[in-house]
């Protein structure tokens, strides 16, 4: 069984992909999932991506940053491969259009083909799946709904970027790039993997429930019936003026048997609270504070590590406020590694999908 990793810095798409072609050397490679900088254009990457893997189901999307095995870049193209014994079948399938609407009864038709099984009958254990979303979208809560209405399957995954310029953000499969759409894999590995979700927060004050939202907009208007800004800054003890500058280490968060689900903060608007996730009329969400990032997703491999028995790749989707949040800190170096012990590629993302979609948020695929 091998799973292999790959990464390049150079400055061409044709320089970096052939990097990664002499990196991966055997010939059997089944899947490749791959993460590319904004700076390399997304049809060429896509299009010379498939066409020198041609016998590989190949995808991937643009980051605002990058994660391979002890490092973190940035303006880099990172690439895991998969061989027919660890990964012996998977399909892939784009959703376009999602502005027109989320559809995804196609999608899993083809699924249910491809694998000859009804998708609510697939067994989590044997069946992973991967959602990879057009980060501009704003679609990937609909999206996670109308999938876990069709299975019982867990997608994970991540929102494309394009490092922080919050213009255009890509998907590739196919051999080509897309906007206003996701790409959804269906794996089914021959090894046992684990899925990880660490936020590095903790529950710190009282709960504040949206009494007024738009949730197309990811508008707050009011928590507990008060203009939402002024009761956020009120549950931290500072001013409204204050409060924007405090979004980072005091996010809320939805708490689901106590495990926190992170609604970001974006920005303030009269007295409206925007946000990278959108929240219903009635939803209770706590106020958290920042723990340590670091010592958090040790712990978090640690006990995967623990759990498989063993790591042979991890694939890691991680919030881009993180990447932020660490290099504020100078911290990056050391995040990076983290992962030096584990054949690892990953993103720094516009969200992330866990069940629903979240934000602040690490999401790890660890393979054993």
């Amino acid at each position: 069984m091998t799973i292999k990793i790959a990464s390049s810095e150079k400055g061409t798409v044709d320089d970096a992909v052939h990097e990664l072609m002499g990196i991966f050397g055997f010939n059997n490679i089944t899947m490749i999932i791959y993460f590319a900088s904004i700076k390399f254009a997304p049809e060429k990457i896509s299009k010379k991506m498939q066409s020198v893997f041609p016998g590989a189901t190949v995808f991937g999307c643009s980051t605002a940053g990058e994660i391979v095995s002890g490092k973190m870049l940035k303006g880099s193209l990172v690439a895991m491969a998969f061989d027919v014994e660890s990964m012996p079948d998977v399909k892939v399938e784009v959703v376009e259009k999602l502005s027109r609407k989320v559809d995804v009864h196609d999608t899993f038709r083809s699924f249910e083909r491809h694998f000859g099984e009804a998708a609510d009958e697939m067994k989590p254990s044997c069946y992973l799946g991967i959602i990879l979303v057009d980060g501009m979208s704003g679609f990937e809560e609909r999206l996670m709904d109308v999938i876990g209405d069709r299975t019982n399957v867990l997608f994970v995954g991540g929102s494309s970027a394009d490092d922080l310029q919050f213009r255009c953000t890509h998907v590739y499969a196919n051999g080509k790039s897309y906007t206003n759409a996701a790409v959804l894999a269906l794996l089914k590995p021959a090894t046992p993997f684990d899925l990880v979700k660490t936020q590095s927060v903790r529950e710190i004050g009282p709960e504040l429930v949206v009494t007024k939202s738009n949730e197309d907009r990811r508008e707050i208007i009011e928590f507990n019936h008060k203009p939402a800004a002024i009761a956020y800054a009120e549950a931290l003890g500072v001013s409204v003026n204050e409060l924007a500058a405090c979004f980072p280490s005091h996010p809320l968060g939805l708490i689901i048997e106590g495990e926190p689900y992170i609604r970001g903060p974006k920005h303030i608007a009269g007295n409206s609270v925007f946000f990278h996730c959108s929240s219903v009329k009635g939803m209770p969400l706590s106020l958290l504070e920042s723990t340590d990032l670091l010592d958090d997703t040790k712990e978090a491999l640690a006990r995967s590590k623990a759990k498989l028995g063993g790591i042979s790749g991890v694939i890691v989707f991680n919030c881009a406020h993180r990447a932020l949040e660490l290099e504020v800190k100078n911290l990056s170096g050391k995040y990076g590694e983290v992962f030096a012990d584990f054949p690892t590629i990953g993103f720094n993302s516009y969200g992330e999908q866990f069940i629903g979609h979240m934000n602040q948020t690490a999401i790890m695929i660890v393979f054993r």
